[in-house]
């Protein structure tokens, strides 16, 4: 008999299984429907008991051939809710059943327990397999300390010893660099949330600590030695952010370059990078439309993210945009206006390092490998 047919044989390990992520995103809902459907080709009894597919494409292609317990529809404060069916569940008695968000609070009224561990718990007494999914931040023990350090509210928890009851637990890992370009790419939230996803939870070194607080949880470090984990971290201020970095384009040649330079300085500080384009009443030319849709596919693949700003005064609505969002660097491209233009409507760049200077902003101006006179409006030219 080959190993592929003894492995079909082997019987499933333990009985309740937890899929630990970093953050949202990292693809535990993805790596416990693959478990199912792997426990269902060997022939195992499975179904879903709850999956929140977040109206992702590819994570509701993955509940395919795994039959579905309905779900207890509930009506509160006038809006309508689907729960898992913890009677329904236990009625039909499958072998494994796969339900997401451990940590998820119930709305009131869809049944006895206020939360979903709880129903997990009933669902294993009764001699049926779980395997769940859950956010190492929604660990008792860890919550308040993660949500000090972040800012995001923690309301959803689990409590340790459920967590450590697991038979088996798999760390689902993500970078956080992948993590940040699967928010861009809108894979995890609406495209109305990136931005600020971007700027609070999801920052570099806020998923960065998350991953770390995983492998140590996973490494059965003690609730005093990964709280003395986080209180360095906080301590040597790796939980702020010690630089916010910006930088100004146009759609003039040459600012695919400075884009290239800030993404470097961005990642010397270890620091996200916002692209920030200023638009003004003025006409844009048709190449130079092309030229910033080239750049907006370019932020893309830097996993940067672009903003749109509006405004008749660049250097000001930049300064202002980074005094709103604890801008600490911007980054521009020099300019070769005519001395005459510089002496009738003034330098933004220089007026751009004089009011930042103000606020204590560092302003980074990058040669640009060519000269740029033509067709090129005073505002054009300025900022990137």
């Amino acid at each position: 008999m080959s190993t592929d047919d003894n492995s079909m044989l082997v019987e499933p390990a333990g009985k309740f299984r937890i899929y630990l992520g970093a953050a949202a995103g990292v693809g535990k809902t993805v790596a416990m429907l693959d478990e199912g459907l792997r426990r269902l080709n060997r022939g195992t009894d499975v179904a879903i008991g709850f999956v929140e597919s977040h109206d992702r494409p590819f994570t509701q292609k993955r509940t395919e051939g795994l039959e579905v317990i309905s779900r207890k529809s509930v009506t509160y404060k006038g809006k309508r809710f689907e729960e898992l069916d913890l009677d329904a569940i236990i009625k039909r008695r499958p072998e494994v059943v796969l339900v997401d968000e451990l940590a998820h609070t119930n709305v009131p009224g869809s049944g006895h327990n206020a939360k979903r561990w709880q129903d997990v718990l009933e669902i294993l007494d009764a001699g049926i397999s779980v395997i769940t999914t859950v956010n190492i931040q929604h660990v008792e023990s860890l919550a308040d300390a993660v949500e000090t350090m972040t800012g995001a509210k923690v309301k959803e928890r689990v409590p340790d010893w459920v967590v450590r009851r697991a038979d088996q637990i798999e760390l689902v890992d993500s970078s956080p660099e992948q993590l940040r370009r699967r928010l861009l790419h809108g894979n995890i939230y609406p495209t109305d949330k990136v931005s600020t996803a971007l700027t609070h939870f999801f920052r570099h070194e806020n998923l960065s600590a998350l991953r770390d607080l995983s492998l140590r949880f996973m490494a059965d470090e003690t609730e005093e030695e990964m709280l003395n984990y986080i209180g360095r971290l906080k301590s040597q201020g790796q939980w702020e952010t010690t630089e916010r970095i910006i930088v100004a384009v146009t759609g003039i040649p040459g600012s695919d370059q400075i884009l290239h330079r800030a993404a470097r300085i961005a990642a010397r500080f270890r620091s996200e990078l916002r692209v920030v384009h200023v638009t003004h009443d003025e006409e844009t030319s048709k190449p130079m439309e092309r030229n910033l849709e080239s750049l907006k596919e370019l932020a893309s693949d830097l996993g940067t993210h672009w903003v749109e700003l509006r405004g008749d005064d660049v250097a000001r609505t930049l300064v202002q945009y980074a005094l709103d969002e604890r801008i600490t660097q911007i980054v521009i491209g020099s300019t070769f206006r005519s001395r005459w233009a510089e002496m009738t409507s003034g330098s933004i760049n220089k007026r751009l390092m004089r009011d930042a200077a103000k606020y204590g902003i560092d302003v980074h101006i990058i040669a640009r490998r060519e000269p740029i006179f033509e067709d090129v409006s005073p505002d054009d030219g300025a900022n990137g």
